[in-house]
């Protein structure tokens, strides 16, 4: 008696190596936000190397005692690794800015790249956190280009996480996973505010001398 052929699986890819699905709006918004933060920690690397090679050059994000990167360049936590922090930067939002640019061709990148990439930015989000600390704390001073770098690490961290976790939202029956999902935009805007006002009671003796 001859064997029967068994009958093919009708999902030949386990769910990890499957395209994750990607809305038009998140893939755009990936390709942005490492767009804009690759331009910002190339021109914090740009301006490092001019104040490294010529030491009265006054960079040109210096605004005023408050809005100056220049000062913060020249600080031990600017260089945490013992290499400009923007380097390291170059190299996340690269990936990021490559992802973006996939995701926008509609190339499928696999479930697991995006908890990767969720969990880099998760990772640089605790880094931006302690960085928004030790320049508001301990610095005094703040860094525009480093403030957008900031902006683009927390957005990129619900997007990405949107992406990543989507499946198991829609077969997770979790009332607070899913109302975390859902205002996920409206925490974020008040993560915004809130830094925010830390700058503004931080720095209201300098502020309050321009009113």
């Amino acid at each position: 008696m001859s064997d029967e052929p068994a009958e093919p699986s009708g999902d030949p890819a386990p769910a990890a190596t499957r395209g994750a699905p990607v809305s038009p709006l998140s893939a755009w918004w990936v390709l942005i936000a490492g767009a804009v933060g690759l331009a910002a920690s190339a021109t914090l690397t740009v301006e490092k190397i001019d104040i490294l090679l010529t030491p009265s050059y006054v960079p040109s994000c210096n605004l005023n005692p408050i809005i100056s990167c220049g000062s913060v360049m020249v600080t031990p936590q600017a260089s945490l690794l013992g290499f400009p922090n923007p380097l390291l930067g170059i190299v996340a939002f690269t990936v990021v800015l490559v992802s973006g640019v996939l995701a926008v061709a509609k190339v499928p990148l696999p479930q697991w790249f995006w908890v990767a990439l969720t969990a880099g930015t998760l990772v640089g989000a605790v880094f931006v956190h302690w960085l928004i600390f030790e320049s508001l704390y301990r610095i005094g001073v703040l860094c525009p280009y480093c403030m957008v770098v900031w902006a683009m690490t927390i957005t990129l961290l619900v997007v990405v996480g949107s992406i990543a976790f989507r499946p198991v939202l829609e077969s997770w029956d979790s009332t607070a996973a899913r109302l975390l999902h859902q205002w996920r935009w409206s925490l974020t805007t008040l993560w915004f505010a809130g830094v925010f006002l830390l700058i503004m009671v931080r720095c209201w003796d300098y502020w309050s001398t321009l009113l």
